[in-house]
């Protein structure tokens, strides 16, 4: 067990000046043996307001470095059996302002501060910030009437026990004893507007690539626009919106795949305490030039002969092109399937014709939109690609160069602007 607290800065015992004759604030350390130490000292800087962090061997503080912000920052150190192990490290711009931050506080994934400066009521005013996986925080919470007046209000802490939550505070409010007083609170709930926080990264997944400038967007239920973020040049993104039950992250980007998904509070629960990583495909990747046509990249397959039954080789290939869909939702394609010059012509017709239209009923069947897919042709052997025609003896797997689907796609240009 250990006790942090502030004191006067001393050399043995005597107060210590430094050459202006100011005499600052340190933070000190006793432990359960009644060993002193000072952690944080200097002649010309004060420190105020210590909280240690027992989970992550954290101690947060108050000061007014040169580097603040602006009056008095939040800043922590990392430390270690009683040890500072790291330069105090400033919380950055979305908890400090150019005003007065001080009392921090951290309880469940969340800090708790005091700001002059925020969208207050007046005074110091209580703030919470939910703290992130990946050490950002939220935009800080105003906790509202009640807990804030026009007067002043710091010194938050807060325990949960068996009927909900327990808290203290000071305030210098009108109804005290004095100057600055205790008051306790009782409630049901975490104090504060409940939000919901998304963060992640976009990548393209073939190179691990960061995609900057994607749009990520979230909606409600009815398809509404909550609040739209652009992801930066390491491909990260961060939002948060007041929380509701149902939303869609939707993330895109011109000549890029779509991200959709829909989340319910369960959903929600799980993706707040991760990061999501998400790819998005180029549709450049996803296409060759076969023919003198824009077709998906997949590779070859073979039905049986005379047989328009599907495979499960031929299935894992369409399963391709069904994912292609669903990561462009806006892709139109032309089915095409061909024959070699082998067995009646009309007969090869007909049995091309019937292979396309297997091959339609199996992409519909599996999500694909049928205004998707603007024409399922068989060509039997109409197009022969090399000089295995009627009559002309050909090894096997010169026949099999003429068997052939392509997945023509008729959007590409616009697809890929």
């Amino acid at each position: 067990e250990r006790l942090y607290y502030i004191l006067s800065n001393t050399e043995g015992k005597n107060l210590a000046f430094d050459e202006n004759g100011k005499n600052a604030l340190a933070i000190g350390m006793s432990d359960a043996n009644g060993l002193f130490r000072f952690l944080l000292k200097d002649l010309s800087t004060s420190f105020y307001y210590p909280f240690f962090d027992g989970e992550t061997g954290r101690l947060y503080f108050s000061a007014n470095f040169k580097d603040s912000y602006g009056g008095t920052d939040l800043y922590y150190v990392d430390t270690n059996n009683g040890q500072v192990l790291s330069q105090p490290i400033n919380l950055g711009p979305r908890i400090n302002t150019p005003g007065n931050e001080i009392a921090p506080y951290v309880f469940d994934n969340s800090l708790y501060f005091s700001s002059d400066v925020f969208y207050g009521m007046g005074g110091m005013d209580i703030y919470r910030s939910n703290m992130q996986s990946n050490a950002g925080y939220t935009i800080p919470v105003n906790l509202g009437k009640g807990i804030n007046t026009e007067y002043d209000e710091f010194g938050m802490i807060i325990k949960q026990n068996e009927d909900g939550f327990l808290g203290y505070f000071s305030s210098n409010r009108p109804a005290g004893k004095g100057s600055d007083d205790l008051y306790g609170f009782k409630i049901d709930e975490k104090p504060g507007l409940p939000t919901l926080v998304f963060t992640g990264k976009v990548v393209e997944p073939q190179y691990e690539q960061s995609i900057e400038n994607v749009s990520v967007q979230v909606l409600d239920a009815d398809g509404e626009l909550l609040k739209e973020v652009f992801t930066d040049t390491d491909g990260a993104y961060q939002l948060e919106i007041p929380y509701t039950d149902i939303v869609t992250l939707l993330i895109s980007k011109e000549g890029y795949s779509t991200f959709n998904e829909t989340y319910n509070p369960k959903g929600l629960e799980a993706l707040e305490k991760t990061a999501l990583k998400i790819p998005l495909y180029s549709i450049a990747d996803m296409v060759k030039e076969e023919e003198g046509k824009t077709v998906l990249d997949v590779k070859d397959f073979y039905f049986d002969t005379g047989s328009s039954d599907l495979t499960p080789a031929i299935t894992a290939e369409l399963d391709k092109v069904v994912d292609a869909a669903k990561n462009f939702p806006e892709l139109q394609l032309a089915i095409e399937t061909y024959t070699d010059s082998r067995g009646d012509s009309n007969a090869n017709r007909r049995l091309s014709q019937q292979r396309s239209e297997t091959i339609e009923a199996y992409l519909v069947g599996h999500g694909v939109p049928s205004e998707n897919i603007t024409s399922s042709k068989g060509f039997g052997e109409d197009k022969i690609l090399n000089n295995c025609t009627d009559g002309v003896y050909c090894l096997d797997f010169l026949h099999k160069q003429n068997q052939r689907t392509l997945f023509v796609v008729g959007n590409y240009g616009e697809l890929s602007q």
